[in-house]
């Protein structure tokens, strides 16, 4: 990347906050909710993030949500001024859990190279959603569901994360020359950010799998999915490259029925 490519990367996530800033969705916690102690917060958490991963924004109920708590609705708006607010800490909260599970795969991989940082790195994503279902939901919704306030400046900001976290790797791994280095950085980690996402997707929600079995694998599947990825993203699709997918397969997952059919005759 160069500098000037750089510079621009850095002004459009400055831009970004600062016009976010400006249409008020970055609203500040109160200090009646920082005083509370950790439990309590704890528990407020909990609540809404289940609210919002079973109902989206708009039928989210913040009565629902007291109630779950055991405290008073006026209490919630003290915290957090709005329903809106209150979604806004959770979506913060959610970015904090991520960047904090990435933080550990960049220091557990700091000596590996590019495809097995970006192998733990998906690895890590498959145990979020394990761990956090509710809150890889919340993404989901966002992603399907437009009774999201600021959903765009929200989604957008998932994405700068996701380069943020990724383009360090590719520029790295072109400069130890693992990658090719006339890759277009740009397109790489837009191909890069897609399919990771698009496999945790899978991983989470049946009608994204496609029939290929990701869906809620088992974790010695997920490991062999997992590998597969990683030497498609190694050698490349094309027949030139010498790739062999050696990955097995449970009979008949990811063929079609007509396919299914001619394997039978």
């Amino acid at each position: 990347m160069t500098a000037a490519a750089r510079r621009l990367y850095d002004d459009q996530v400055v831009i970004l906050t600062l016009s976010v800033r400006r249409k008020g969705w970055i609203m500040p916690v109160s200090d009646r909710f920082i005083k509370l102690e950790p439990g309590k917060q704890q528990k407020i958490l909990d609540a809404a993030v289940d609210e919002f991963a079973r109902h989206g924004f708009r039928q989210a109920s913040v009565n629902r949500i007291v109630q779950a708590v055991g405290i008073a609705k006026g209490s919630l708006f003290q915290y957090f001024g709005s329903k809106e607010g209150l979604f806004q800490f959770v979506f913060r909260h959610a970015v904090e859990l991520v960047r904090g599970r990435l933080r550990c795969v960049k220091e557990e991989t700091r000596d590996a190279d590019f495809f097995e940082r970006i192998r733990q790195s998906i690895l890590a994503g498959v145990r979020f959603i394990d761990e956090h279902p509710h809150v890889y939901q919340i993404y989901l919704k966002m992603i399907f569901q437009e009774g999201f306030p600021w959903r765009a400046e929200f989604l957008q900001q998932v994405r700068l994360f996701s380069a943020e976290y990724l383009r360090p790797h590719l520029e790295r791994g072109i400069r130890d020359g693992e990658l090719r280095d006339d890759l277009d950085v740009d397109l790489a980690l837009f191909f890069l950010d897609a399919s990771m996402d698009r496999f945790l997707q899978a991983y989470a929600v049946s009608f994204l799998d496609a029939g290929v079995g990701l869906y809620r694998a088992d974790p010695e599947q997920v490991m062999r999915f997992i590998d597969e990825f990683m030497l498609l993203l190694r050698h490349g699709l094309g027949k030139g490259t010498g790739v062999m997918v050696s990955t097995p397969r449970r009979p008949g997952v990811g063929k079609t029925p007509a396919a299914e059919s001619a394997d039978r005759t």
